[in-house]
């Protein structure tokens, strides 16, 4: 077999405990659908984000990266530069490398637009957003373009957020789109859920799940014991990695 060191087109994801991520596997295929026998993608795990500097230094022909929990804000001050709609976001989920040079870009946003559109319904005008990590910024930036208000939900939240012992009847019947951008649920924990009142769940919400292992988490089934419409990652994930591959792949003058 080729050593991956050997091989002149090599990308990977960065972020923690990863071993379950979906993008070695998407990629991998995809090289070899192609014909693309020189490129391959690989994870790097990393304890902390001050080992990204050495990844960059030990690692040759690397040409882009992407980036997942809890890196994509974290990775934004070790970039050469950063691209305006990454930071009017404030989070970085892929990098493009050009001549040494670190270029930060946001694919979450248009991975998240291109598969929650579809399901969108006249009434969905208020939302809750679960979670307030990297992920939840390119939540709120593309609701904001939709025109749906929303709110986030925190266990620790800040002005302006909402706790969970706070959700209720009353907010639950308000905002009938509820998207979950925590960790809970995750293969293998995937009876944890997220802390809402899931009996108030009527058949005008749509629950959207940033997870996609498993294809339905508990926070899904408890949404659809109810009546709900519901939407895991998987899509978005797809869209976001073909968005990540159409960066990589921009000629020196699209920058």
């Amino acid at each position: 077999m080729e050593k991956t060191e050997q091989k002149t087109h090599r990308y990977g994801l960065i972020g923690r405990n990863i071993s379950y991520s979906f993008s070695q596997g998407y990629f991998t295929e995809k090289f070899s659908g192609l014909g693309l026998h020189t490129h391959s993608y690989e994870n790097f795990d990393l304890d902390t984000i001050e080992q990204f500097p050495d990844i960059m230094s030990q690692n040759k022909n690397i040409k882009g990266f992407n980036v997942t929990i809890p890196y994509k804000e974290k990775i934004m001050p070790f970039l050469t530069k950063i691209d305006l709609e990454a930071k009017a976001i404030g989070a970085v989920n892929t990098i493009r490398i050009v001549k040494g040079q670190t270029i930060g870009y946001n694919t979450d946003a248009y991975g998240f637009y291109k598969s929650i559109a579809p399901h969108l319904e006249e009434h969905h005008k208020n939302a809750l957003i679960l979670g307030t990590g990297g992920a939840s910024k390119a939540i709120s930036y593309v609701l904001e373009r939709l025109r749906i208000s929303y709110v986030f939900v925190s266990r620790n939240p800040a002005k302006g957020q909402l706790n969970y012992s706070e959700l209720n009847a009353e907010l639950l019947q308000k905002n009938t789109l509820i998207i979950n951008c925590t960790p809970l649920g995750t293969f293998p924990n995937i009876t944890d859920k997220p802390n809402i009142p899931y009996k108030n769940i009527t058949t005008k919400h749509l629950l959207f799940d940033l997870i996609y292992n498993p294809e339905k988490t508990a926070f899904l089934l408890e949404g659809e014991l109810q009546g709900a419409r519901i939407c895991n990652g998987s899509k978005m994930l797809e869209f976001q990695a073909e968005k990540a591959w159409e960066i990589w792949n921009l000629s020196a003058t699209d920058q």
